[in-house]
């Protein structure tokens, strides 16, 4: 990361001085480097950036390197269509962390014939290839996606078979990964609520109240599936899986994109989200993907304003404290500072640090409270996120713990209640005569309203009947005598005139389409969605391998609403040390 610093200082010389060094006098007609000119430009800009000038000499030779490699890039792409590309690879797979790592390719190749190309050249298995935060599809061409000549391409490991037998790799495969989470979520957004929770789990979207929201069912579905992947990806990221997290993080985000802006800057979801996919590229050492890392955290802090506002105090109307949320801030301004600090800017990484600094001291917490609070009998994460949203005061945080918990367990006699309330009008409906299925999805359609449910119903069996009145009612002669006329059979024109409700064209074409004779499928009247009837089975996705599928992936739903605030700070903690540490070496001047 140094060098990194260290580098970034240096060529903001080079463009304020406008130097070139791929060009003469620091590159000679060989490329090789003018040792005198590259001295003296050492020794000068040594002072300037308070290192010594041996280092500032190898950093400037690095830079000058890269510079004439990226021009032999550029020429040989002109005539022969070959890109360079650098490889930003798993930390365990570099041989030398100090030197970067190219492939040369056309880009008109599927991008599957480029991850085996790296996984031969670099000893690698099973890899997805990331570029500005999207995973690239393995059967498109690397240009169909975005790739040019000198694009940074960051390789990740998605599993290590060497370490699993067969059959476990084949299981925990991330790939399968992804598409089991992918279709566990995809059964649950299509689920509606209107079968038996008891039985038949779904997912209801709600404020940070517990009020079910009003979403669009194409916009619910992409959300549904976005926060599943989020959940998924953070579960694993508690685990330090950082590799498999990154992916499902990026799933998320990709859903996230169907969601309509407005409902993204009412929830924090989206920008937490941002603030998760940096957090991995800094813990697999990936943050030379800059400018997606920048505009990430961009995003994350406009979606904390548009969602917390100014000063947090759309926040403190609604939960009346901002302090567990400030963690999230804690977090942003860590990355911004880190990011700050590679591009050379010393000062803004400097500034954000303090602003860290100063959160920490406020969120990091007394042992002897917590003790005390879990001596009350809360648990540990009730403790902590108490004590930061009272700021630290042992009693407020006792009453504020005692409060949350009275809310959720009201909450929850709610959803009992409406859960029984739901059941009594079922079995209502059907002591009216109604199945369970068609009851209770009329008392969906009617949000709860027996009154209106059975309105539904009713219509719906009288819609039923109408058409049953229609195919068993009476023809008229003079139309069968038509369909006589061009050769069809009495019986078959007279039930093909009562299937298309009189319309001769129709009922011809109906014959003509089954030669002359109708089957007894199309005979059999059609069953009504809404007639008394004994049990049917549910539309839902309802099979033990879906429901194995739907349990797999609740399991990575945090029961507790706000897990995703609940940080003991350690990796942080680390991350400021390390910070400290880089922007407070001495700065030395040897000439």
């Amino acid at each position: 990361m140094a060098q990194q610093n260290t580098e970034a200082k240096l060529k903001n010389l080079l463009k304020q001085e406008k130097i070139q060094l791929w060009n003469p006098p620091y590159t000679d007609e060989q490329n090789q480097s003018g040792q005198q000119h590259m001295q003296e430009l050492a020794e000068r800009y040594a002072p300037l950036v308070s290192l010594p000038a041996a280092e500032v000499a190898g950093a400037l030779e690095t830079i000058r390197a890269q510079a004439v490699n990226r021009g032999k890039g550029n020429k040989t792409f002109r005539e022969t269509s070959v890109a360079t590309l650098e490889l930003l690879l798993p930390r365990d797979s570099k041989k030398d962390p100090k030197r970067k790592n190219y492939l040369e390719t056309r880009l008109d190749v599927p991008v599957q014939q480029v991850v085996d190309r790296i996984g031969e050249e670099f000893s690698l298995k099973h890899i997805k290839l990331i570029l500005n935060g999207r995973t690239l599809c393995a059967d498109q061409r690397l240009d169909q996606q975005g790739v040019k000549n000198h694009s940074k391409m960051m390789v990740l490991k998605v599993s290590d078979a060497e370490q699993v037998s067969r059959e476990e790799e084949e299981k925990k495969n991330q790939s399968e990964s992804l598409q089991r989470t992918k279709k566990g979520f995809q059964i649950l957004s299509e689920r509606d609520g209107s079968e038996d929770p008891d039985t038949t789990p779904y997912l209801e979207i709600a404020d940070q109240r517990g009020n079910p929201l009003k979403i669009p069912h194409q916009e619910k579905k992409a959300l549904i599936l976005a926060m599943g992947f989020h959940e998924k990806g953070r579960s694993l990221m508690k685990r330090k899986q950082y590799d498999n997290a990154l992916c499902h993080l990026l799933q998320a985000d990709q859903q996230f994109s169907k969601c309509g802006s407005a409902l993204l800057s009412s929830v924090d979801n989206f920008a937490v989200l941002q603030l998760d996919i940096v957090w991995c590229y800094r813990a697999l050492e990936a943050l030379s993907c800059l400018d997606d890392s920048r505009s990430r955290l961009q995003r994350a802090e406009d979606g904390f304003l548009k969602c917390y506002g100014e000063q947090q105090q759309r926040l403190l109307m609604i939960k009346g404290n901002s302090g567990r949320e400030e963690v999230l801030f804690l977090r942003l301004y860590l990355l911004q500072s880190l990011l700050s600090y590679v591009e050379g800017n010393d000062s803004q990484a400097r500034l954000q640090l303090s602003k860290v600094e100063s959160l920490y001291g406020r969120l990091c917490l007394d042992s002897e409270k917590m003790a005390q609070l879990m001596a009350l009998g809360f648990t540990e994460r009730e403790a902590r996120l108490g004590l930061r949203a009272c700021q630290g005061d042992l009693q407020e945080a006792a009453i504020h713990i005692s409060n949350r918990r009275q809310e959720r367990q009201e909450l929850m006699n709610r959803e009992r209640q409406k859960r029984r309330t739901r059941m009594d009008a079922i079995s209502t409906l059907m002591e009216l005569g109604f199945s369970r299925r068609d009851a209770a999805r009329a008392l969906h359609h009617a949000e709860g309203n027996v009154d209106k449910a059975y309105a539904i119903l009713l219509d719906s069996s009288q819609a039923a009947q109408a058409t049953n009145n229609n195919t068993e009612g009476t023809v008229s002669p003079e139309k069968v005598e038509q369909l006589l006329y061009l050769g069809f059979e009495r019986d078959s024109s007279e039930a093909a005139l009562r299937l298309t409700a009189g319309d001769v064209p129709s009922a011809a074409q109906l014959l003509l389409d089954n030669q002359g004779v109708l089957s007894s499928e199309l005979l059999s009247p059609p069953s009504t969605s809404s007639s008394p009837s004994s049990e049917e089975p549910s539309t839902s996705s309802n099979s033990p391998e879906d429901n194995e599928l739907v349990n797999e992936v609740l399991e990575d739903i945090s029961r507790h609403e706000e897990d995703y605030l609940d940080l003991t700070l350690e990796e942080e903690s680390e991350l400021i040390a390390v910070m400290k540490t880089y922007l407070n070496r001495e700065p030395s001047h040897t000439v």
